[in-house]
C-alpha cells in the first residue's frame, strides 16, 4: 500500500509502470486479484510452467545465436558449439539474405556475411548443415521478410539428407509484424506479408506438422522502446493476427496453435522481468482458450526462447556484460523458458567470437550443474512480492492489448506506422533518461570508469569472402537446370498472382536451386515492395 511508504523514501516505479512497494504481504496478493490464475504446473493457465516437472525432467535448450561470413564457417562454429554441449542452433543470416537479396545484388555490396550467414541458393544450407543430425539438434532460423524462402530451404535440404519432414523439429522466426514495427528488414506490403506466414503455417502443418513456422518476436519490440508489459502485449496481438488469417482458411485452431511459439527479452528488473513471464503465460492461455476456443493442453502453452537482451549490454566495462548475462540466465531459468539464447560479452561491439559464446554457454551450463536451477518448479511461486506483480503485469498486459483491439488492430495500427511511432518516441524517452541518468546504467552513467581501453576481438569483415560467395552463387547459376528454375519460378508468380498457398512452389524453386534473390523478385513483381509510413509523436 501507498501509505506505508515514508515520505522521506523515494517511489520506485518499474519500467512498466507499477509502483514497487517496500513490503508485500498476503493482502497485496489478494488486492491485485489473488491465486485463481495460479494454478499448477502443467495446468491450465500454466503461469508456473507449461509441464509438470519443468527443468526436473529435461534443462532448458541451449541454443546461442551464432552465423558469419559463409555456410563453411558457420558450419564450423556449429560444431564447435556442439562438441562444448550446445543443445540447439539459432542462424543469425546477414542483412542481404535477410532483406531478399542475393549476393551478387549491387545493393548488397559491403554487407555479405558481415552480421551473418550468407545465403543464396540451397546449396549454402547444405554446406551449413552438413553433418549435423537434425533429429538431435533443432534448428531455429532468424529470419523474417525472406522466411518463406529459407523454410523451403531448409525443409528441402531436411529431406534430401533422409529426415522424416513429419518428425522434424524446429523453428523460424517468421514474425513479419514485429519487423514493421522494430528491426526494418521487411520486404513486402503488410497484407502480402502477413499472407505469406499464414501460408507457412498452413503448409508446415499439412507437410511437417512438428516444426514451428513462426516464433512471435516480442524481443525486437522490446529493443525499439517498448516497455516490458507492451512487449508480451503486442506479441500476443500479433500471434492473435497470424491465428486469425489461418483461421480463416478454414483451418481449425488446434490443428497449429501448439506450434506458434515466442521470443522475448530478458534485460532489466529481475523481479519484473520474472513477473513479466509468468503473467504472459497465463494470459496466452486464456487468450487462445477463452478468444479461440482451444481445446489442447499444448494450443495454450507459452512455448518460449529467452534470455538475450542486447540494449541491456553496454560499450563500458564490456567485461561487466558477461556479469549481465549471468543474471540473464538466471531470469530466464526463474521465469520456465524452455530455451535460452544468451547474449555475449562482446556483442554490443561485435559478432561474437568463439571464446565469448563458450563463456555464455557455459553460464547457462552453470546453472543446470552448480545452482540448482533445475531442482523445483517456479522457485519463486508463493512469494508475495512475485504473485502481487504477476497479477499486475498481467493486468497491464490486458489493457494493453484491449487498447489495440479498440483502436482497430494490431495490423491497422502498424499498417498506418502508429505503433511504431509510439515505440520509437519511447525510445527517445529511455535514451533521454540514460543520458540525463535519471535510468542508471552501471559503467555508462554511474561508477564509470575514465580512460578504459576495452579489449575485446573485432571480428573482421572479409571482403575476399563476399567474393568468394559471389564466385559460388554464380557456379550454382552455370551447374543448374535453369529451364526448370524458370519452371519454377512461373509457379511462384502463378501463386501468388492467384491468391493460392505460395510455399509449394517456392519449395519447388528452392529445390531447383532459385536462389533467394529471383524468388523474391518474382514475388515484389506481383505484390510490390513496403514503404514506410513516417509519423511522429509528442
Amino acid at each position: 500500500m501507498n501509505d506505508r511508504l515514508p515520505p522521506d523514501i523515494a517511489a520506485v516505479v518499474n519500467e512498466s509502470g507499477i509502483s514497487i512497494q517496500p513490503l508485500y504481504t498476503g493482502d497485496d496478493v489478494a488486492a491485485s486479484g489473488g491465486l485463481s490464475m495460479l494454478g499448477l504446473p502443467g495446468e491450465y493457465p500454466f503461469t508456473r510452467g507449461i509441464h509438470p516437472l519443468m527443468f526436473r525432467k529435461q534443462p532448458w535448450t541451449m541454443r546461442q545465436y551464432t552465423g558469419f561470413g559463409n555456410a563453411a564457417d558457420t558450419n564450423a562454429r556449429f560444431k564447435y558449439l556442439i562438441a562444448n554441449g550446445q543443445t540447439g542452433l539459432n542462424v543469425a543470416f546477414d542483412l542481404p539474405t535477410q532483406c531478399g537479396m542475393d549476393s551478387d545484388d549491387p545493393q548488397a555490396e559491403g554487407e555479405v556475411g558481415r552480421v551473418g550467414m550468407a545465403v543464396d541458393t540451397l546449396r549454402d544450407f547444405e554446406t551449413a548443415f552438413d553433418g549435423i543430425d537434425l533429429d538431435r539438434i533443432t534448428v531455429s532460423l532468424t529470419i523474417n521478410g525472406a522466411a518463406a524462402i529459407l523454410i523451403a530451404m531448409y525443409l528441402a535440404m531436411a529431406e534430401r539428407r533422409g529426415f522424416d519432414l513429419r518428425k522434424l523439429r524446429g523453428t523460424a522466426q517468421n514474425d513479419i509484424l514485429k519487423e514493421f514495427i522494430g528491426r526494418g528488414t521487411w520486404i513486402f506490403p503488410v497484407e502480402p506479408s502477413l499472407k505469406l506466414v499464414g501460408d507457412t503455417i498452413e503448409y508446415c502443418a499439412e507437410h511437417a506438422p512438428k516444426y514451428s513456422p513462426v516464433s512471435v518476436c516480442g524481443y525486437h519490440i522490446r529493443e525499439s522502446g517498448a516497455n516490458p508489459a507492451q512487449e508480451m502485449a503486442y506479441a500476443f496481438c500479433i500471434a492473435c493476427a497470424y491465428a486469425d488469417e489461418v483461421l480463416r482458411r478454414g483451418m481449425a485452431i488446434d490443428e497449429f496453435a501448439g506450434r506458434l511459439s515466442f521470443n522475448f527479452n530478458i534485460f532489466g528488473n529481475l523481479f519484473e522481468q520474472v513477473a513479466k513471464f509468468r503473467a504472459g503465460r497465463g494470459l496466452w492461455a486464456k487468450i487462445v482458450h477463452e478468444r479461440y476456443a482451444a481445446q489442447k493442453p499444448g494450443s495454450m502453452w507459452l512455448r518460449m526462447i529467452a534470455g538475450g537482451g542486447g540494449s541491456g549490454l553496454t560499450h563500458e566495462q564490456p567485461e561487466l556484460n558477461i556479469v549481465r548475462g549471468a543474471y540473464y540466465a538466471l531470469i530466464s531459468a526463474l521465469s520456465g523458458a524452455q530455451t535460452m539464447a544468451l547474449c555475449c560479452y562482446d556483442e554490443a561491439y561485435t559478432i561474437p567470437s568463439a571464446y565469448a559464446q563458450r563463456i555464455s554457454l557455459r553460464t547457462m551450463q552453470l546453472l543446470i550443474e552448480e545452482m540448482g536451477l533445475c531442482d523445483t518448479v517456479d522457485p519463486l511461486g508463493g512469494s508475495y512480492y512475485i504473485e502481487t506483480l504477476t497479477n499486475q503485469m498481467r493486468s497491464e498486459m490486458e489493457n494493453v492489448v484491449a487498447d489495440v483491439d479498440a483502436r482497430g488492430g494490431i495490423v491497422s495500427l502498424i499498417a498506418s506506422g502508429a505503433i511504431q511511432s509510439q515505440v520509437s518516441a519511447q525510445a527517445y524517452r529511455r535514451q533521454r533518461d540514460l543520458e540525463s541518468g535519471r535510468m542508471r546504467k552501471v559503467g555508462v552513467n554511474c561508477y564509470r570508469t575514465e580512460g578504459e581501453d576495452p579489449q575485446v576481438e573485432f571480428h573482421p569483415y572479409d571482403a575476399a569472402d563476399a567474393r568468394a560467395q559471389v564466385a559460388r552463387l554464380a557456379d550454382v547459376r552455370t551447374t543448374r537446370d535453369n529451364a526448370a528454375v524458370a519452371r519454377s519460378l512461373d509457379e511462384v508468380r502463378r501463386a501468388v498472382s492467384e491468391g493460392v498457398n505460395t510455399m509449394p512452389a517456392i519449395v519447388t524453386a528452392v529445390k531447383a536451386y532459385a536462389s533467394v534473390g529471383e524468388i523474391t523478385a518474382v514475388l515484389t513483381a506481383v505484390v510490390g515492395r513496403y514503404r514506410e509510413p513516417v509519423r511522429f509523436e509528442d
